[in-house]
């Protein structure tokens, strides 16, 4: 009932996830489990309700969302293989949840 699963893909890349995402259900895996969450701090607002200022540029929302995708654990290889064989990339970003400071500090050190 309960199997466990393992992340295959994790990164700010809504694109590839939904590629990815679409590519497994296709192909049949049973059990995938995909989302989205957001991560990123919220800059405090002036008008105290909680809207974060980065989002209301010229250029509308940014999507800072990070997405997942995981796998049965005994499907991990296989649908690592099938990502691969159709030109897609898996890539677990473990520092997808990091602020942009805090990954400058790390270079830098």
């Amino acid at each position: 009932m309960f199997e466990k699963k393992v992340t295959i893909f994790k990164k700010k890349d809504s694109a590839t996830w939904k590629q990815i995402k679409d590519l497994l259900k296709n192909e049949g895996f049973k059990g995938v489990r995909a989302g989205h969450y957001f991560a990123d701090p919220v800059a405090a607002g002036g008008c105290g309700a909680k809207l974060d200022p980065r989002s209301f540029g010229a250029g509308g929302r940014i999507d800072r969302d990070i997405y997942f995708i995981e796998v049965k654990e005994q499907d991990r290889d296989r649908a690592l293989s099938v990502i691969h064989d159709n030109g897609l990339v898996a890539e677990v970003d473990e520092k997808a949840a990091m602020d942009a400071a805090e990954k400058v500090r790390l270079k830098t050190q």
